[in-house]
């Protein structure tokens, strides 16, 4: 397996881009945000700038995906009483005073955008390409390209991490990830079970966006070693 240039895209936490670049690949992650490790092998733009730099293979893992999931579509119909934080600062301070309507109006707007940014991914031209989000809701999806297969829907306790986070792959040019070291989930009720489900019980605060999103170490293993193979070996 020669060496490919990766893009990571929407990830700080480095977890995805370490797992490649462990196997000797050219990767690169990018998001708005500085990477958490300080590398220098991290973009702070938005992704859409640099989709056209010749990659072999785009993983997208923590795309803004709010909008488009199951679990944000009541927002679209009765706005929340507080501002969306992808909403921009002028709308945040005006929020307390806008009618529903408003609010309303701006959270499609925010379901465009998101939308906008997943298809733009998935239309890259880049031969390789996995973009995750969850479960999607109907206006979500029918914003997105209409060869959008349907997503492997992968678990944490697949690959060895006895964590539940169900995680939608939409694949292209990439064949879906088998399971490396399948755990057995504990049952419901158990205090096992209470701590299997630590990222959906992740109490509220400015962190916890971070714990949600963030990509298992082997999930990310697994992404890399069949996605990627070892190019180590060709180059040793």
């Amino acid at each position: 397996m020669a060496p490919m240039r990766i893009l990571i895209g929407c990830e700080t936490s480095g977890v995805m881009r370490r797992a490649f670049a462990a196997r000797g690949h050219d990767v690169w992650s990018c998001d708005l945000l500085p990477a958490e490790d300080a590398t220098n092998r991290h973009m702070i733009c938005d992704i859409r700038e640099v989709l056209d730099l010749g990659w072999d293979l785009l993983a997208v893992m923590h795309p803004p995906c709010t909008r488009l999931c199951n679990s944000g579509v009541r927002w679209l119909h009765v706005p929340p009483t507080n501002a969306p934080a992808e909403a921009h600062p002028d709308e945040k301070a005006a929020w307390p005073d806008l009618s529903e309507e408003a609010r309303r109006a701006i959270m499609w707007r925010l379901l465009d955008e998101g939308a906008a940014l997943f298809s733009a991914c998935w239309q890259a031209p880049i031969p390789r390409v996995a973009v995750e989000n969850p479960v999607m809701h109907p206006h979500g999806r029918a914003r997105l390209p209409a060869d959008l297969p349907k997503p492997q829907i992968v678990q944490p306790w697949w690959f060895g991490e006895p964590f539940f986070k169900a995680t939608g792959l939409y694949l292209r040019g990439l064949a879906p990830l088998s399971a490396t070291d399948r755990l057995t989930p504990p049952a419901p009720g158990t205090e096992t079970h209470k701590r299997w489900s630590a990222v959906h019980r992740a109490p509220p605060g400015p962190d916890r966006w971070k714990i949600r999103s963030r990509t298992f170490e082997g999930l990310a293993a697994a992404a890399a070693s069949q996605w990627g193979g070892d190019a180590r070996q060709e180059a040793a």
